[in-house]
């Protein structure tokens, strides 16, 4: 059946044909969004929800979506969606970066030339009727210094454009790193230094509990006597109380935003005072951009829902499509690898130990840790997936680990899970062979060659004779068709495995026959999802 994705905002109906034309079921319905009642009505049919602004994802609407996978946003911003909820719910959440970086970053440029030109005001005034060409004397940007708070993708583009204006750019990003910042032609500071030196301030960071403020008062106090500020990112970067002292004291000579603490902005303590120049969030707002976020939220969610491939998405790593291709297989070995550990322990689980060996230490880790823990933890919670499996191991207080090695071994490459109890480490082994299948090869330390199978019996016991006839007999009376059987020992006489791939799931009673037997030291039933 083919995946079926909501529009429940408006979005061009070039990226609607998009999902047509890759084979995807989609109803466009772009008022749907503002009726939250009958969203939620409705939105437990899809797969996929493609949203705006308008459409407000909360904890009502993904608990009644039973079988959404991916909510993407067409834009930047997702604060219209609750994405710890949407985590622990195993819900995708997606948005697009870049279509619209170069709209935001032009609208800054002409948001700090209209606060330099006080060129609002002066139009304002000229509509009057005015000819007051004394009273808006302006400042040029050339030679001016501006500071870059946030020199990512839009804040690198602004800085691209200021030094085509001749300005001194200097930048302050924990994540910038030297090198990158010579590239750009930039000049790396900490805050306090660009405070201080900085004509004019242009932010550009998420809101986050580490840049909630960031230009608070105590700051603004430290800025540079004259400075004008451009905020389009996000509302609650500035304490907008403190700024709108510091223009009318005027330590602050101008101020340009884009976007406020509350929005819509139907009211704020700067509306009305003189050089401050205000737009309702429009850093988005063009043909261009609208047009781009929008086919590339449809190629997003298509690539996802098609072939797994994870774009831009927030609360989970992110595997193009070409690595999709190559990682798929291993991605897959690694929820089996967790999903035997998992099934394997009855306790608490205190920590899990991931090993990437050769050429898997060379994937995306990320993903593969996520897909090896929602593997483990599917014994305690069926519904957990690659997106929730972190936050519930984080809520259990789990420790995760890993490690990589160069090849070590006969094989190119191979994952190992460890997971540790108050009781007990227990172990398991795969790897990916050429014809593209998982396989487990190594169980409690014992080498083992087995593939993985949607139904399958495990074994310990002592190295004895008889251990294969009575596997093999009670099988048989029993009706259970063995596809594959694998043994292995550590060493003559000493502990022994064996793992079967069975046709169907192996009955309580058949566990039952092979435990009196009093050959065995365990028997445990394993399901696998191999589809």
């Amino acid at each position: 059946m083919a995946p079926k994705v909501l529009v429940s905002d408006k979005l061009s109906e070039t990226a609607v044909q998009i999902f047509r034309d890759r084979g995807i079921d989609v109803d466009f319905m772009p008022d749907l969004g503002k009726d939250k009642d009958k969203l939620a009505e409705l939105i437990g049919q899809y797969d996929g929800l493609a949203i705006r602004s308008a459409t407000k994802v909360t904890p009502t609407i993904l608990e009644a979506a039973t079988n959404l996978k991916v909510v993407a946003r067409a834009g930047i911003g997702t604060d219209n969606v609750d994405k710890e909820a949407a985590s622990k719910k195993g819900v995708i959440v997606m948005n697009t970066p870049f279509g619209n970086m170069i709209t935001t970053a032009e609208h800054a440029i002409a948001m700090m030339f209209a606060v330099a030109r006080q060129i609002p005001e002066a139009s304002a005034s000229t509509h009057a009727g005015k000819w007051e060409k004394s009273k808006f004397m302006g400042t040029e940007l050339t030679n001016k210094t501006l500071g870059v708070i946030g020199a990512g993708n839009i804040g690198g583009i602004v800085c691209d454009r200021a030094r085509g204006l001749k300005m001194k750019v200097i930048a302050f990003d924990p994540f910038l790193s030297e090198e990158k910042a010579a590239a750009m032609h930039v000049e790396k500071v900490e805050l306090e230094d660009l405070l201080a030196r900085a004509d004019f301030i242009t932010l550009h960071v998420p809101l986050t509990d580490g840049t909630r403020n960031i230009l608070s008062r105590e700051n603004l106090a430290k800025t540079k006597k004259g400075v004008r500020i451009v905020n389009c990112a996000r509302g609650g970067l500035i304490d907008e109380e403190a700024l709108a002292e510091m223009l009318q004291s005027g330590h602050v000579a101008g101020a340009a935003l884009d976007v406020f603490a509350v929005e819509p902005a139907k009211e704020n303590v700067l509306f009305n005072l003189p050089n401050v120049v205000c737009t309702p969030h429009l850093g988005a707002s063009t043909t261009e951009a609208q047009e781009n976020v929008a086919l590339q939220v449809a190629e997003q969610m298509s690539n996802y829902l098609l072939t797994g491939a994870v774009e831009n998405a927030l609360n989970m790593p992110s595997v193009t499509a070409e690595e999709a291709k190559v990682m798929g297989p291993w991605i897959k070995l690694a929820d089996h690898l967790g999903a035997f550990a998992g099934q394997m322990t009855d306790e608490p689980i205190k920590a899990i130990n991931i090993l990437y060996d050769g050429a898997a230490a060379e994937m995306n880790l990320e993903a593969l840790n996520c897909s090896a823990i929602a593997g483990i933890m599917k014994k305690a919670n069926p519904d957990v997936n690659m997106v929730s499996a972190p936050v519930v191991a984080k809520e259990r207080g789990i420790q995760i680990s890993t490690t990589n090695q160069d090849k070590a071994g006969s094989f190119d490459g191979y994952i190992k899970i460890t997971v540790v109890t108050d009781k007990q480490e227990r172990s398991v082994a795969g790897t990916v062979f050429s014809d593209g299948k998982p396989r487990f090869i190594q169980i409690k330390g014992i080498n083992i060659d087995a593939e993985v199978g949607a139904h399958m019996l495990y074994t310990t016991n002592k190295d004895v004779p008889g251990i294969i006839g009575t596997l093999g007999q009670t099988m048989g009376e029993n009706g259970v068709n063995i596809a594959n059987f694998t043994l292995g020992r550590s060493e003559v006489g000493g502990g022994a495995i064996a793992l079967l791939y069975v046709d169907a799931p192996v009955a309580s009673e058949v566990i039952a026959k092979l435990t009196t037997t009093n050959m065995f030291k365990q028997v445990k039933p394993l399901q696998f999802d191999v589809s």
